[in-house]
């Protein structure tokens, strides 16, 4: 049974065995043999499955000896929205609907997320039978931190989008985790090792997959090895974050407006440059020089 919204808006299931609900189900991302007894019993008994391609999909079942029944029913990037009101009605109704992915977890970085955020919003029962990810699996074996990290899914795919996702990332001390297509990859990374050259990174490759390979270096190094070969498969990468940032001082900041507004530059270009030269926030560093300019003509 699922409980409505409390006073403070909480809603919160009760009963998350009851008949009625939408199960989401990891599947491999390579390698089959990592299918959970959990999952195959869902894959089995669910009244309707929901995937990304039936085609696929029917692979995965005829691996485990799963019988599709005219079950299998394709939900994808361009008809998920649409899709929704029928999930809310399958689930209303009393009926089991396990939603998969054509690899790894739904709605992490493939489509799912807006099918959960319906059958909530409808007041209904939403569980998972956790497993595989390419983003978790990735992370484990990068040889980085992993006590707190970012994940960015994919890039875009202007130059634009990139350059602004790299600026944020300049003072990103979590760990940072993307998905990349194969024939991006030497170009993203030759834009990281323009700016962050000297960061560690992992290039994880087709992992769980009879070719599984990772690359770990600098990013430097690592975009150089990439620049010389041919790439193929799905691919993870893991950039070290940003070294911990020392607290800059009120003083410091002061002293570096002061110097640089004292030899002609402008209000504006002087809080730049300290930006810029300090790693000082932005925002923080105009209030300083404007209060600077309101004590100098107190």
């Amino acid at each position: 049974m699922v409980v409505g919204p409390n006073e403070e808006g909480v809603v919160r299931n009760e009963n998350p065995t009851s008949r009625g609900q939408l199960m989401v189900v990891a599947t491999p991302i390579g390698n089959l043999g990592d299918l959970s007894a959990r999952a195959l019993a869902l894959l089995q008994s669910a009244d309707v499955v929901y995937c990304e391609d039936t085609r696929h999909s029917r692979t995965l079942f005829s691996a485990h000896g799963i019988s599709a029944r005219q079950r299998l029913h394709a939900l994808h990037e361009h008809n998920e929205a649409s899709q929704c009101a029928e999930i809310v009605e399958r689930v209303a109704q009393g009926e089991q609907v396990v939603l998969i992915s054509d690899a790894g977890t739904p709605g992490i970085s493939d489509p799912g997320a807006r099918v959960v955020a319906a059958v909530i919003a409808a007041g209904l029962d939403v569980s998972t039978a956790p497993g595989p990810t390419a983003l978790i699996g990735a992370l484990s074996i990068s040889g980085l931190d992993t006590e707190r990290f970012v994940m960015e899914g994919f890039l875009g795919r202007k130059v634009g989008e990139r350059a602004a996702r790299y600026e944020g990332w300049h003072r990103e001390e979590r760990t940072i985790v993307f998905y990349e297509s194969p024939q991006r990859l030497a170009t993203t990374l030759g834009e990281l090792a323009e700016r962050f050259p000297d960061r560690r990174v992992a290039v994880v490759r087709e992992l769980t997959k009879l070719h599984e390979e990772v690359l770990r270096g600098s990013v430097a190094d690592v975009a150089a090895v990439v620049a010389s070969r041919e790439i193929l498969g799905e691919i993870v990468v893991v950039l070290a974050g940003a070294p911990a940032q020392t607290p800059l001082s009120d003083e410091l900041i002061v002293a570096a407006l002061n110097e640089h507004m004292a030899s002609g530059l402008s209000l504006r270009d002087a809080v730049n440059r300290v930006v810029e030269q300090l790693g000082a926030s932005h925002r923080e560093t105009y209030a300083r020089a404007l209060r600077l300019r309101a004590d100098e003509g107190a």
